[in-house]
């Protein structure tokens, strides 16, 4: 019995030993993962508008009238230059500034509001834009910087092909509801010739390369 006994004991230590030694692999497989932080949504850049721009068809604007979630909203301006607004229905935004704009709100909600707040911030400009057609690099809009030149919104284009002829480059320009032509001559104007054909751009202005 004292060797069965024995026996029992020495098998009930190996047993011990077993589990103690598997215990803290057992541990490492039953550990749950570390759980990750999702990573952080970065916000949108805020672009900084010149409290002089005036605004123009397609932009966004931003309207927040204080206490006035039914009034407040997004808004594109429509090709007419006009918003539309409850209360208010049709409202000429562009040629306004935004604070100009916001004067003109208050004043029409003020027949139906008792002296609202009203904030008007454009979050796109989309009206500003010049468009390069014809022979280049890269045709399309782009954004009309202040005081941009012709020559300026070229080097934009990535270059001319093989075929374009820059001494007939024109702008196409909307006055007083008629297509007028601007000419440019490419080749004289980088070597300073013609230096009054380096035109300011104005929006929706064109510049055709043949």
């Amino acid at each position: 019995m004292e060797t069965e006994g024995g026996f029992m004991s020495l098998h009930l230590r190996f047993l011990l030993i077993g589990a103690l030694f598997c215990a803290p692999f057992a541990d490492a497989q039953e550990a749950p993962a570390p759980k990750m932080d999702p990573p952080a949504k970065t916000a949108p850049p805020v672009t900084s508008v010149d409290p002089d721009y005036k605004i123009g068809p397609q932009d966004v604007l931003r309207i927040d009238v204080w206490k006035e979630p039914d009034i407040s909203r997004t808004i594109p301006v429509r090709p007419d230059g006009k918003i539309s607004l409850p209360l208010l229905n049709d409202v000429q935004a562009a040629g306004m500034t935004a604070m100009q704009l916001a004067g003109s709100l208050r004043e029409s909600l003020s027949k139906y509001l008792t002296n609202p707040q009203v904030t008007v911030t454009v979050t796109e400009i989309n009206s500003r834009r010049v468009y390069i057609t014809g022979e280049v690099t890269r045709a399309g809009a782009i954004p009309l910087l202040p005081n941009m030149t012709v020559l300026q919104a070229l080097s934009s284009a990535g270059g001319f092909t093989q075929f374009a002829k820059p001494k007939n480059i024109y702008v196409l320009r909307t006055e007083d509801g008629k297509q007028v032509k601007h000419p440019f001559n490419y080749k004289e104007v980088v070597k300073g010739n013609l230096p009054e054909q380096n035109i300011l751009l104005q929006p929706g202005d064109v510049i055709v390369v043949p």
